[in-house]
């Protein structure tokens, strides 16, 4: 087969999002789900291992990303790539250190940049449409609130090992002074950031970095690799597919984003019903109990009607401030609090699943997604089509069904309206 790219996501979403670039180059791509006594297959061209670490302690993160590389390398993986956020949210010092140590090595170059989704950097500052990371939406996330656009600062104070960048004004000098910047970093530096503004700059890193052993960052750079890695041939699976499902399309959203708000909004103003879970029922199993069965009954009775159904956490602004006060009297952190609704939410997706045997899914939302395939044993899923930008359909390992993962933060107003149209074009 060749040389076999080994990659090591944080997040479910993130792992198909990578996926997808190398897809649509040819490359054969799958995605597996990270076990400490898993069997890591090479019988794809990129073999991307999803360790959902973003909201694991930092030094568990580690464990399973030093665990994933091992199992990659034993793969006969040669080029590894570390996953991350687009906008560094995660243990991303602990998972970058981990991957290093794991082979043996002291240098890995990073791209953070993805420009088509906004995503730009600029002398070592990171941009979200046009804001800086400190005043976009992502200050205010729950779990990981970026308080600085700084890169290599926010890199730098989580790892001991030394970070610096290189400012778009090399860059566009071409990849051979880019390149040769980056060798005499190397000499001083164990992390190397680079600018990108546009696709073309980044075709420009592509070709400087495309040989160095360890890449990471965001997926917006595996577009670009392929076209100085070599093309690969591999056969197309979706001429291969037979999904059967006379039910409606199954969309669950575990995500507060903006981005998946209005998605939500959208399917809903378009006449999908849509069910919706209490998270302050988290608290108490009696109440959690009757809240999984009743959001689970009402949507089956809609799907096996052949209509689609949307389930979601509670977005109600007062619904989510008075489920953390309940939580805080219980002395439960807001990290936990989103795992119980995620644990809620991939709960009440297994019931409709196994009852009405469901063959097509749709998640919104990284953790979320993470949670639902390890409740339905999913073990990964071979990349198939794009739907849009960074965001693919799969067909599941472990379960014979067709999925799709996004990415919280990804995605256009119509997006789960378009999936849901993508799933219904692919089965029967």
């Amino acid at each position: 087969m060749g040389q076999i790219i080994g990659v090591v996501a944080d997040d479910t979403t993130g792992a198909n999002d990578i996926g997808i670039m190398f897809s649509n180059k040819g490359y054969k791509a799958k995605v597996q789900i990270f076990e400490e006594e898993m069997n890591v297959k090479g019988d794809a061209d990129v073999v991307i291992v999803d360790t959902d670490s973003r909201l694991d302690l930092d030094n568990l993160s580690y464990q399973k990303v030093y665990g994933a590389t091992e199992k990659l390398q034993e793969t006969g993986c040669s080029m590894f790539f570390k996953k991350t956020c687009s906008v560094f949210r995660g243990n991303i010092g602990k998972e970058f250190d981990a991957m290093l140590d794991a082979l043996g090595e002291e240098f890995a170059v990073i791209s953070l940049a993805f420009p088509k989704n906004g995503r730009t950097t600029i002398g070592g500052m990171h941009t979200v449409y046009g804001q800086p990371l400190e005043y976009s939406a992502f200050a205010n996330d729950p779990v990981h609130p970026m308080k600085e656009s700084d890169l290599v600062s926010i890199l730098q104070k989580q790892t001991l090992r030394k970070v610096t960048f290189v400012d778009l004004s090399i860059v566009r000098q071409g990849a051979t002074v880019l390149r040769r910047t980056i060798e005499e970093i190397r000499k001083h530096f164990n992390y190397c950031i680079i600018d990108s503004e546009t696709q073309s700059d980044l075709t420009i890193v592509a070709e400087a970095i495309h040989d160095y052993k360890i890449l990471g960052g965001s997926s917006a750079i595996a577009e670009e690799l392929p076209k100085f890695l070599g093309k690969r041939s591999t056969h197309n699976l979706v001429t291969d597919l037979n999904i059967e499902d006379q039910n409606g399309v199954l969309v669950v959203s575990g995500s507060l984003t903006p981005q998946t708000r209005a998605q939500t909004a959208h399917l809903i103003s378009s006449g999908v019903p849509y069910k919706v879970f209490d998270s302050r029922k988290v608290f108490s199993p009696v109440e959690y109990d009757k809240e999984v069965m009743r959001v689970s009954l009402e949507s089956q009775k809609l799907l096996i009607q052949g209509e689609d159904v949307l389930i979601m956490a509670d977005n109600n602004k007062d619904i989510i401030l008075e489920t953390k006060e309940m939580g805080k009297k219980l002395e439960i952190d807001p990290l936990s609090i989103s795992k119980m609704v995620s644990a809620a939410i991939s709960d009440i997706t297994k019931v409709i699943v196994d009852q009405v045997d469901l063959k097509r899914l749709i998640v919104a939302g990284g953790d979320t997604a993470g949670t639902v395939s390890r409740k339905l044993d999913i073990k990964g899923n071979y990349v198939l089509k794009e739907i849009e930008t960074g965001l693919p359909s799969g067909l599941a390992i472990g379960r014979h069904m067709l999925i799709v993962l996004k990415s919280g933060s990804f995605g256009g107003e119509e997006f789960l309206s378009l999936a849901i149209k993508h799933l219904k074009n692919l089965s029967r």
